[in-house]
């Protein structure tokens, strides 16, 4: 018999699409046994506001779900501190969030768990709850003891790996080093052959600066950064370019041969990822002891509750961690 992926989806910011787009993608079939992390009660009339015919099962701490059935969800319950409105945050239902991700780094650790997919979560109210959070990719990380992870998007015809996240544009430059940049490569070469089973993985790599640095006069950190990490992995067996000029390299031969690029900031690959796939794109943390896979959108408060959120980039989500699973039991 094919042992299933053991699959944990955090529900995200309540008053957001996060239920929505849980609940929608679990109507799907997977080969897998998945639970939901969230409050059953905003589960269930999220549901029927939404038409949704779903049978819902409260797990019990100690229990597992069973293999998933389509349009049945089994629910660990994390009550949240106050009603939720749709569309409308609440600061008080901030812990709730975070009581979701813990919840899930147990099961990960000491449950057996395969992978989590994460729902959206508002930054903004968890912060203005007291509780400093910069995103899911720094939470995992800073909960499993990483010294470094890897944010990285993907969609059928690209990967973009971050060599920086969640930082302001004007700390960037001092965030990229050479040392960071080697613990960015070595992450990006292993996590593919571990999980995309690529055996010898290709990397294209992005300039920090206009035209790459145009030797030198746009910028000196191609040349006193960027080349001499790239020297350096390559002495280390990872196949990885020169910076590119990032303009121009997504129509370059060195990125369509490539199976990942590795940009220098947020902003500088992500928007040529989502104009090519938005809503069908997956988010994956490279550098963890387990699987982590996410959407690729946010709370979009708007949406919520009204039967417009799409459902299509968490059953990419849960798809992809459970590839990445088959790959790591293969």
């Amino acid at each position: 018999m094919t042992e299933h992926t053991r699959l944990v989806v955090t529900a995200g910011e309540p008053a957001g699409i996060g239920p929505d787009v849980v609940l929608g993608a679990l109507q799907a079939p997977y080969d897998a046994q998945i639970a939901v992390i969230g409050d059953l009660h905003v589960l269930e009339q999220r549901a029927s506001t939404l038409g949704m015919s779903l049978q819902f099962t409260q797990l019990q701490a100690d229990r597992t779900p069973p293999p998933h059935i389509p349009g049945v969800v089994h629910v660990y319950h994390t009550p949240c501190a106050n009603p939720v409105q749709p569309g409308v945050l609440d600061v008080t239902n901030a812990h709730h969030v975070l009581q979701t991700l813990r919840t899930s780094v147990q099961l990960l650790k000491d449950r057996g768990f395969d992978a989590v997919v994460t729902a959206p979560v508002q930054k903004s109210v968890i912060n203005d709850s007291g509780w400093n959070f910069t995103g899911h990719t720094e939470f995992f990380s800073e909960h499993f003891g990483c010294e470094d992870v890897v944010m990285l998007l993907v969609n059928d015809g690209l990967r973009v790996a971050l060599a920086t996240t969640h930082l302001p544009l004007r700390d960037v430059p001092d965030a990229i080093t050479q040392e960071s940049l080697l613990r960015k490569l070595d992450i990006i070469h292993n996590g593919l052959m571990r999980l995309y089973g690529i055996a010898q993985p290709r990397i294209a790599m992005l300039g920090l600066n206009p035209h790459a640095g145009e030797s030198g006069h746009l910028g000196r950190e191609e040349i006193d950064t960027i080349m001499p990490a790239r020297e350096e992995a390559l002495r280390r067996g990872i196949d990885v370019t020169a910076p590119l000029p990032a303009d121009t390299a997504f129509t370059s031969k060195q990125v369509l041969d490539s199976d990942v690029v590795l940009a220098m900031f947020h902003d500088q690959g992500l928007p040529v990822l989502k104009a090519r796939g938005f809503g069908a794109s997956v988010n994956i943390t490279l550098g963890l002891p387990t699987i982590r896979t996410s959407v690729d959108h946010g709370t979009a408060l708007e949406l919520a509750a009204t039967g417009e959120a799409s459902s299509q980039s968490m059953k990419a989500a849960i798809t992809e961690a459970i590839s990445c699973a088959q790959h790591l039991r293969s």
